[in-house]
Order: structure tokens, then sequence, then C-alpha cells
């Protein structure tokens, strides 16, 4: 009877321990789509001197990427 037990246990705990794994996937993959395009952005800006546009544009394109992980998600 206490086997059983434990072995409940240690499967909840291995399923909380999947889930907070998925979560923090998905935090960081937003960030970093985000982050990269920001630093992409401000490195051609600095690059071609078109001060906050591709800024703009490539930040605009990591919002967008991290919006189509979250929606691609759900399929993997």
């Amino acid at each position: 009877m206490n086997k059983k037990a434990d072995n409940k246990k240690k499967e909840k705990n291995s399923e909380t321990l999947r889930a907070l794994a998925n979560f923090s996937h998905i935090g960081v993959m937003i960030a970093a789509s985000i982050l990269i395009g920001v630093l992409l952005g401000r490195f051609l800006d600095n690059r071609l001197g078109s001060s906050p546009w591709l800024l703009l544009v490539f930040s605009l394109l990591g919002v967008g990427a991290a919006i189509k992980y979250l929606f691609d998600m759900p399929t993997k």
C-alpha cells in the first residue's frame, strides 16, 4: 500500500515538473524571438543609419513570430 502511494506521488510530481517545463519554454521562446528582432533591428539601424525604422520593423516581426509560435504550439 505504501509503494502505491509513493508511485502516485512520483507521477504527480513528474506531471507538475513537465507542466512547469512547458510553461517556461513558452516564456523563453517568446522573449527570445522578440529580443532577436530588437537586436537585429538595432544592429541594422546602426549599420545603415536608418535610425528607428528597422528597429520598429524587426521588433514587430519578433512580436509576430512570438504570436505565431503561440498559435502553432498546440499542434506540436
